[in-house]
């Protein structure tokens, strides 16, 4: 099931990709960009509750000296 979940992120990801250079590609008609957006948007909200139950799931698994502790999780710019 991780497997999936993983592949279904991946995947999203990858048609956001393809959706982005299409639109900045400028061969798309209006009516064209406009289905694009709201397929690039219904995407970036997917991909976006999935890094953040990872985000969550990361801060519960953090250890400290022996213990589960939770630890805000911080990127590195």
């Amino acid at each position: 099931m991780v497997e999936k979940k993983s592949a279904d992120f991946e995947k999203s990801l990858e048609r956001l990709d393809e959706l982005v250079e299409q639109m900045e590609s400028g061969e798309l008609s209006l009516e064209e960009m406009i289905k694009h957006f709201e397929e690039g948007s219904k995407l970036v909200e997917v991909c976006s509750k999935k890094l953040n139950e990872v985000e969550q799931k990361i801060e519960k698994l953090v250890k400290k000296n022996g213990e589960l502790k939770e630890v805000p999780f911080e990127m590195e710019d």
